[in-house]
């Protein structure tokens, strides 16, 4: 058995995304449990719409993490008024006078006077401070909870999208195997010549630099037509390109970043026939 041909098929795309027949589910996980790297191919795939998931969910802002880290405990609380303790060491002080001299006894009262307002006021600040970041803390939550809810709408949106492209049955699977130049290189193509739309999977493309990108064309009569550019990191993902409803062969090559109006041979990386070459 080829195991490469075999992946390349589009079995694990349809397999995690539950797509794939009963008799193709048995035969999947039979034939992982032959071969390791059909298991490691099928982790990767799902590992890349958790990574998708990931970088679409929006950022917390920064301040969360210190609210949050304050509620718990770990990090210092803001102290009391700092005018509380002397006024009980005052209160010591004259403590230590004779408890019979009259003349103590009108200041000492004044005294427990004055600590007590201040004692209320240090209570009250306390209570609205709690409050306030309690407050602060709940805001936080429901902005981590909107955040969760959108990275799982895009999730399951991105899920639909694949489904109703791997299902249609106008859709014909293009292979791409790589060149020369690449010859680990390999993708797929989704293409629906009725309605002339154009899906690519990434299976296998090396990270460019950050003035590069790959570059996808449609080979219509010998002739060369720009389907769009895309990065390295969209591997697994199905993404959407230029329509055409006519298409001898698709190739990829490397370009400058935003791509070029024709492409570059001596840097084709792969490239699959279609029917309509035969």
């Amino acid at each position: 058995m080829n195991v490469q041909e075999y992946i390349e098929s589009g079995i694990i795309e349809s397999y995690v995304m539950g797509l794939a027949s009963e008799s193709e589910r048995a035969e999947f996980e039979r034939l992982c449990s032959e071969y390791p790297e059909l298991v490691a191919a099928r982790r990767k795939f799902e590992e890349s719409l958790e990574g998708y998931a990931s970088e679409n969910a929006v950022t917390p802002p920064p301040e969360v993490k210190v609210k949050v880290l304050e509620a718990i405990g770990n990090t210092p609380s803001r102290k009391p008024a700092s005018s509380i303790p002397p006024k009980i060491t005052t209160m010591q002080v004259q403590k230590e006078q004779p408890v019979n001299e009259p003349a103590s006894t009108p200041v000492l009262l004044r005294l427990v006077a004055a600590a007590s307002v201040l004692l209320l006021v240090g209570m009250a600040y306390l209570y609205y401070q709690t409050k306030q970041e309690n407050k602060d803390l709940a805001d936080t939550n429901d902005r981590l909870k909107v955040s969760l809810d959108t990275t799982r709408n895009v999730l399951q949106h991105i899920l639909d999208e694949q489904k109703d492209v791997v299902s249609n049955p106008n859709v014909t699977v293009v292979n791409m195997v790589g060149t020369q130049v690449a010859p680990k290189s390999s993708a797929n193509i989704y293409w629906d010549s009725t309605s002339s739309n154009v899906y690519l999977v990434v299976k296998n493309m090396p990270k460019l630099p950050s003035d590069q990108q790959y570059q996808l064309w449609a080979l219509i009569d010998s002739k060369p037509k720009d389907l769009g550019v895309f990065d390295a990191t969209d591997q697994k993902m199905i993404l959407k390109m230029k329509n055409t409803q006519k298409a001898q062969a698709f190739a990829i090559t490397i370009e400058q970043k935003g791509g070029s109006p024709s492409p570059t041979l001596q840097k084709m990386q792969s490239i699959g026939k279609t029917l309509q070459s035969q």
